[in-house]
């Protein structure tokens, strides 16, 4: 296949809209079935880079969940705990714990549930039954990956009706080193980013802390190649082989590390007795548990555990988790790594990482402030690696 028509392109106004090989050779993917369209091909071979680089920076199977051309998570094929099965709803799943893939998936949709709801799936391999399984009881759009076993594909051919979407892409495709695109008529053209995000990147540690664990250069190097494929500014949180929160597309640093953050929060606060316990009616739809929980994490509570409201989704009312509970439960974590796409061009960002159990950190450098920041993290005992690379990703 040469060329593939689309139904239209960003909007259901942009029209005619395709995708196609420039030199007229055959385009690197197969369609299996279902009719994908121009945002879903742009989050299909984004996503697919992002497993690819990870799974070979690592050699451990990764997954993916994109929405509008970011990762809401990627994660690395290790296996879940229980506490983190209940809280990505995976515990009922058999044979999840003897397929990668499908914890990494789990791992995947499960960090930022509210962002994933709709998403686009990527495999760094085969996709298994176990996998299909999977990703079949969840709302997306589509999937892509190297390739299905015979009982997977059946299974997801099966979801949406038989509309589901399913892309084949060649693992042995290698794109020409230069990408051009245009906007508003005018081309732009610039090597490819291929920049190799591995350890060596990580080894000018600027802090006074200079450790960095096995764990946290695993961690990094997730954070690091998650923000390749994340639409700019962005800043990543990473703990236990996959993101635990992605901040994209913010004009200001801080604000990436604000939403980041909290992102992050809210994943450690959803393992919580708290949250796990919460008492959900039989039947709640998995969306209206994921809307439930974070809204219960909110400032605004009582819109879901309030008088009058409760009812609609738990068989008694919850208490109410307040500020100072939640900051107690998260002031005892440790261990979580950061990177940044650009420098952190204050001190303030460092702060905000520190309420939310950062130890490590990754970023390029080159601030007039880097004094700063880096004083900053040795007053808060954080380890800082500057590695001279910017990942900017438009």
């Amino acid at each position: 296949m040469k060329e593939f028509a689309l139904k239209y392109g960003c909007n259901p106004n942009q029209r005619p809209a395709r995708i196609y090989m420039r030199d007229g050779s055959e385009l690197p993917l197969t369609i299996l079935n279902g009719r994908p369209g121009y945002i879903n091909f742009l989050d299909a071979l984004n996503s697919w880079q992002l497993v690819k680089e990870l799974s070979e920076a690592t050699g451990l199977p990764a997954a993916t969940s994109f929405k509008h051309v970011s990762p809401t998570s990627a994660a690395l094929g290790l296996q879940l705990s229980e506490p983190l099965k209940r809280a990505c709803f995976v515990d009922d799943v058999d044979g999840l714990d003897d397929s990668p893939l499908a914890c990494a998936y789990a791992r995947a949709r499960g960090t930022d549930r509210m962002s994933s709801f709709g998403d686009w799936i990527a495999l760094s391999g085969t996709c298994d039954k176990t996998a299909a399984r999977l990703i079949k009881r969840e709302v997306s759009d589509g999937i892509i990956a190297p390739g299905y076993t015979p009982e997977a594909l059946t299974l997801l051919q099966t979801k949406k009706n038989g509309a589901y979407n399913i892309v084949q892409v060649d693992e042995a495709y290698i794109p020409e080193p230069c990408e051009i695109k245009q906007v508003f008529g005018v081309s732009f053209e610039q090597g490819r980013n291929n920049a190799k995000i591995s350890p060596a990147l990580l080894e000018n540690v600027v802090t006074q802390k200079k450790t960095l664990p096995g764990p946290a250069v695993r961690d990094l190097t997730v954070s690091l190649i998650t923000l390749k494929y994340t639409q700019s500014n962005s800043v990543c949180f990473a703990a236990e082989g996959q993101t635990i929160g992605v901040g994209a597309g913010q004009q200001s640093r801080i604000h990436c590390t604000r939403l980041a953050g909290g992102k992050a929060d809210n994943w450690q606060l959803r393992q919580s007795p708290a949250v796990l316990e919460l008492p959900f009616i039989a039947g709640l739809p998995r969306a209206a548990r994921d809307n439930a929980i974070d809204v219960y994490l909110s400032e605004d509570a009582d819109d879901v555990r309030g008088d009058g409201v409760w009812r609609q989704f738990f068989t008694e009312q919850p208490r109410r988790l307040g500020f100072e509970e939640k900051r107690a439960c998260l002031s005892k974590i440790e261990g979580v790594s950061l990177g940044s796409d650009a420098f952190f061009p204050f001190g303030d960002n460092i702060i905000r990482a520190g309420r939310s159990g950062v130890s490590y950190i990754a970023q390029p450098g080159g601030s007039v402030r880097d004094a700063d920041v880096i004083a900053e993290c040795d007053r808060l005992g954080i380890a800082m690696a500057f590695t001279g690379a910017r990942l900017f990703h438009h």
